[in-house]
């Protein structure tokens, strides 16, 4: 007769006691952020070393050079149509095209005769003109602008002035934004859609952040974007190069500032009195350097 194996004994099951969090014992949650959110103090700008790579008298060779450099890389593609396009003119204030400015970018200067250029093109046109400003008010919680860079624009400086050369016209829009897109909590989408905007022609500083900020975020509105690769500037020739490669392989058309100019002046105003005309705009001279002693 087989023996029967013993009988096996369970233990009962543990008690755990119900223990409160660790957040609730501890008080670990962050303080909440003051009222008015007060900016950090303002060193210098930790921004990359801003290198004169080109000038205006070296700037016809430069764009030479980087558009063969970004042949590779183009996307085949017709040109956009500008009949229904808006130049976007991204931060030319003192901080980044004074020369005694706390970022000047010594190319902002080379560069600057193109986008009056443009300007004059596009208002000769009656197309819209839009002119950002980056500032941070005083209400505004620094963020990750401010961790980033220690550094910060503030709106009650003279930095965040426009430089005289680039005044806007009555008519023309003034956006003050303080992230890398012009689009981002600004009214620049509904603005630009009442005007019945398809096209954007941006320019301006930097090539790398603002500027390529704002064509991403006009291609994703489903705008076509035209960034003339001689009409905007940064602080180190690869940083620019890089960011133009990106913007022509995804995202739009980078020509030369001339090859947007000529299509311009064969378009005819968009004026009330000039309905069915055929006239064409006149030639727009390149408007002359700015001085840029200090």
């Amino acid at each position: 007769m087989v023996p029967r194996p013993p009988p096996l004994r369970l233990r009962p099951p543990l008690r755990l006691r119900h223990r409160p969090r660790t957040h609730r014992r501890l008080d670990l949650r962050p303080p909440p952020p003051p009222r008015n959110h007060p900016l950090p103090p303002a060193p210098l700008p930790d921004l990359p070393v801003r290198r004169p790579y080109v000038t205006p008298r070296s700037l016809p060779r430069a764009a030479a050079r980087w558009t063969a450099a970004l042949r590779p890389w183009a996307r085949r593609r017709p040109f956009p149509d500008l009949h229904h396009a808006a130049l976007l003119c991204i931060d030319l204030e003192h901080a980044f095209v004074d020369p005694r400015g706390d970022a000047f970018l010594p190319a902002a200067r080379a560069v600057l005769p193109r986008i009056l250029a443009l300007r004059d093109a596009f208002r000769a046109a009656h197309l819209p003109v839009v002119w950002t400003r980056h500032a941070h008010g005083p209400r505004q919680r620094p963020g990750s602008m401010a961790r980033h860079w220690n550094w910060l624009l503030r709106e009650d400086t003279a930095g965040t002035r426009l430089v005289p050369e680039l005044q806007p016209r009555p008519g023309e829009l003034v956006l003050r934004k303080r992230q890398y897109s012009a689009f981002h909590h600004t009214r620049l989408a509904r603005w630009l859609a009442r005007r019945h905007v398809r096209t954007v022609v941006v320019t301006g500083v930097m090539t790398h952040l603002c500027v390529e900020t704002t064509a991403r975020a006009a291609f994703l509105h489903d705008l076509d974007v035209v960034v003339p690769l001689d009409a905007c500037a940064t602080a180190d020739e690869t940083l620019h190069l890089g960011a133009l490669r990106a913007l022509a392989n995804g995202f739009g058309v980078v020509p030369t500032t001339d090859q947007v100019l000529r299509r311009l002046q064969r378009l005819t105003p968009r004026t009330p009195s000039t309905a069915g005309a055929t006239t064409t705009i006149a030639p727009v001279a390149p408007a002359p350097a700015p001085p840029t002693t200090r």
